[in-house]
């Protein structure tokens, strides 16, 4: 039987659906955490305490983990794992990524030297101390911008600057977040921010699989709500994407130009790309799958999960289709409205009966405390949908959300 190691952060939301997906495949499951979790008692002597931080400690626990207990495979299942996986599964020579180029995918303006540099289109950007001078920074720089640390994800601490007095506004609010105990753990500098031109256009995220360096693009999910700051709340992804097949041949080429420039070579990524008439920017580009439970919206073959399909080519066993379900299919994650302690959502039941609607999943239990963006780091939960094309999954997804009624104290 096959054994693989999850790289788990102490907040997601995808470890039962991993779990599911190896029970399928009978592959057996190791958890690696920062802290103990509710399958702790269930995993036995399968439960591993890494400290992400730290990859040289993680290394070196995974190391002793595996003499006991050998892997066929590392897997990170959120950005904080993805460094820790590379260079472990290089220490025990597991198939992987190598550590530099999973590094560079996490630092923004690493990422962006490196797709300027492949002659890509992507944001003119500078790169600035957490403790700089706000008012130098805003003079330095162009309008509009966006102001965002090199190094988090989901759109946490994004922030548009249209002139001056915003940016030195963003730039000391961002700078808050990176320098709190929240991002900034003991004995850590503070990541630097970086400040870039903003792109205006449509934005566009691709789910993709690399096997042997070459991208094999398994979605393209359109993204119909304007995301044009001052926040970049993201809220419905639809797939199949609704763009010309050379469009999206344009985007899928985009990325795979991007992953070579990064020196990203096998496993799942997740981009983002924008496009105007000059043409498609490249953004990011993440060594892991889709965030949230966002990969439900997505079946392979006769049904196969994402989930299946990155263990599958984790551990070497054959995938026998890439190819996208038919039916539409999206995503709305449920922003958080406003600061307070969540008390109930409303309007569940009549999400649900929504035709086309096929999940409403809350992830913020009744009691605990709401942070939105730009520091918060969560959403209030996620609605799923289907239906024969991609205007009607969000027309569903519209229409559900109407009905759901967020109250705070």
């Amino acid at each position: 039987m096959a054994r693989v190691l999850l790289l788990v952060p102490t907040r997601t939301y995808r470890t039962a659906d991993f779990m599911s997906a190896a029970r399928s495949l009978g592959i057996e499951v190791a958890i690696g955490s920062e802290q103990r979790s509710a399958l702790a008692g269930l995993m036995r002597d399968r439960m591993l305490g890494v400290t992400f931080e730290h990859v040289d400690r993680a290394v070196a626990a995974i190391a002793r983990f595996a003499a006991r207990h050998p892997l066929d495979a590392i897997v990170a299942v959120d950005d904080t794992g993805t460094v820790v996986a590379a260079a472990a599964s290089a220490a025990l020579g597991l198939a992987g990524n190598s550590v530099e180029p999973v590094r560079a995918s996490r630092d923004k303006g690493r990422a962006r030297e490196r797709f300027a540099a492949a002659g890509l289109l992507t944001p003119r950007f500078q790169i600035f101390g957490s403790d700089a001078d706000p008012a130098s920074v805003a003079a330095a720089v162009r309008y509009p911008c966006v102001v965002k640390p090199v190094d988090l994800s989901g759109s946490r601490g994004v922030i548009r600057a249209d002139d001056a007095d915003s940016c030195v506004a963003a730039f000391t609010r961002v700078g808050a977040l990176v320098r709190s105990p929240d991002v900034c753990r003991p004995g850590s500098a503070p990541q630097s921010i970086l400040v870039e031109d903003f792109i205006p256009g449509a934005e566009f995220a691709l789910e993709g699989l690399l096997r042997g360096g070459v991208l094999e693009t398994l979605a393209i999910f359109d993204k119909p709500d304007p995301l044009n700051g001052p926040f970049f709340e993201e809220t419905i992804y639809v797939t199949p994407s609704r763009q010309p097949d050379a469009v999206q041949a344009e985007m899928a080429d985009t990325v795979q130009r991007a992953t070579r420039a990064l020196g990203l070579t096998e496993g799942p990524v997740h981009a983002e790309v924008r496009r105007n008439e000059a043409g498609t920017f490249m953004l990011e580009v993440a060594a892991r799958s889709i965030g949230g439970l966002c990969a439900r919206t997505l079946r392979f073959g006769m049904g196969v999960s994402l989930e299946e399909l990155i263990l599958r080519h984790a551990v070497g066993l054959p995938i026998q289709s890439l190819r996208r379900e038919d039916r539409a299919a999206g995503v709305l994650m449920l922003p958080i409205p406003r600061p307070g302690v969540l008390r109930q959502v409303r309007g569940q039941e009549e999400a649900r009966q929504v035709p086309g609607i096929e999940g409403v999943v809350l992830t913020v239990p009744a009691g605990e405390r709401l942070v939105p963006l730009p520091e918060g780091d969560r959403y209030l939960g996620f609605v799923f949908a289907r239906g024969p094309s991609a205007a009607d999954v969000e027309r569903a997804l519209r229409t559900a959300q109407q009905h759901l009624v967020v109250e705070t104290a």
